[in-house]
């Protein structure tokens, strides 16, 4: 029993290393361009909710005078 309870996290870590052999992971340029991409559309986002934020609080400024 005791040796079952040591071997399946061994087992699990091995498959787990074998499987990280076969990713394909991105380049340094890739993963540089993504980055970038979420970053401006985190942005843009922002933006966009802090412009309605800001419309919607005027409106209602205006409702509640």
């Amino acid at each position: 029993m005791a040796r079952a309870v040591v071997a399946a996290p061994v087992k699990f870590l091995r498959e787990t290393y074998d499987e990280l052999k076969l990713v394909k992971w991105p380049t340094v340029k890739e993963v540089t361009r993504l980055t970038t991409i979420v970053l401006i559309i985190s942005v843009i986002v922002g933006m966009y909710i802090g412009a309605l934020d800001w419309i919607f609080a005027k409106v209602m400024e205006l409702l509640l005078k």
